[in-house]
């Protein structure tokens, strides 16, 4: 073989007996880091996001080393599928779009999002209606059921106010979907002190953080399961909402923080919800920030 090869056999076993040196094992190290971090998030992060959890760690590593390790490894995070997308029937409302893809809040529970998305199971659809608070981007209020109905989204609301009640003079944000323009939102609105803003008909942008984050949902959870009950697909929401999502995962558009920590860190510099002033403002990319 040696002969073939045109190598010499003292060579060949020299090349047996050598042990690998510091750069290989730093190497080694890493992937077997990034495998870990890649299964301990159930395939959820990238490259980018990896990187940052090992230089949060003290590894001072680029993000072409851990895309180009990750391609070695055969490691690639969940994809986006496309679905068919659910249409509303808007009813003519007075309030108009004050957001205005201005999407910036200076203080927790300034700015808040809201909308519906939709998991299929073997029992039928489940509907989930969310509210975000644009500060810090943790989900501060949800409500799941069967039907996509005014109740739904009513319930969602109230989680949201009384889980964290906000001060009056909040924004809510909203599509023109019929449960957000009927009667009873509206006055429940007015009964939280809420102002009311809604997106242009048909303009998905309008509402583009909230759309960003649904379709986080279904592309790191929603599209890599297939549940045979509602209630089982209720409980990975839950989990996947209140344990990962607003306490875990790190997000890009908050410097790599979780949702729980940004708001922490908003009252630990004497940024209440009413004291404008303290951080600086939180300003999402739009419609050029679709994913968080």
């Amino acid at each position: 073989m040696c002969h073939v090869l045109h190598v010499s056999r003292s060579g060949y076993y020299q090349w047996r007996r050598r042990t690998p040196g510091p750069r290989a094992r730093r190497r080694a190290a890493r992937a077997a880091r990034i495998q870990v971090v890649f299964a301990a998030q159930q395939q959820r992060y990238g490259s980018p996001k990896i990187t940052a959890v090992l230089r949060q760690e003290g590894d001072c590593i680029a993000q072409k080393t851990v895309a180009r390790l990750m391609r070695e490894l055969g490691l690639q995070a969940c994809v986006y599928r496309r679905r068919p997308r659910s249409r509303s029937t808007a009813t003519p409302v007075e309030a108009s779009n004050q957001l205005n893809q201005q999407f910036v809040a200076e203080r927790p529970h300034q700015v808040w999002m809201a909308d519906i998305t939709y998991c299929w199971t073997a029992e039928g659809w489940l509907f989930l209606a969310t509210i975000e608070d644009l500060y810090s981007r943790m989900i501060v209020g949800w409500a799941m059921g069967a039907r996509m109905t005014e109740d739904l989204v009513l319930r969602a609301l109230d989680q949201a106010v009384h889980r964290d009640p906000p001060p009056r003079g909040v924004l809510h944000h909203s599509d023109r979907g019929s449960q957000y323009t009927s009667s009873a939102y509206q006055a429940r609105l007015r009964a939280y002190g809420m102002q009311a803003s809604f997106s242009r008909a048909g303009n998905c942008y309008d509402n583009a953080c909230i759309e960003s984050w649904h379709s986080l949902l279904k592309k790191e959870l929603l599209y890599q399961h297939r549940w045979a009950t509602r209630d089982e697909a209720q409980h990975a929401i839950f989990t996947y909402i209140e344990i990962f999502y607003n306490r875990q995962r790190l997000h890009s558009a908050l410097g790599y923080r979780t949702p729980q920590a940004m708001l922490d860190q908003a009252l630990a510099g004497g940024l209440t919800p009413s004291a404008p002033g303290g951080l600086p403002a939180v300003k999402a990319g739009g419609a050029a920030d679709r994913l968080p």
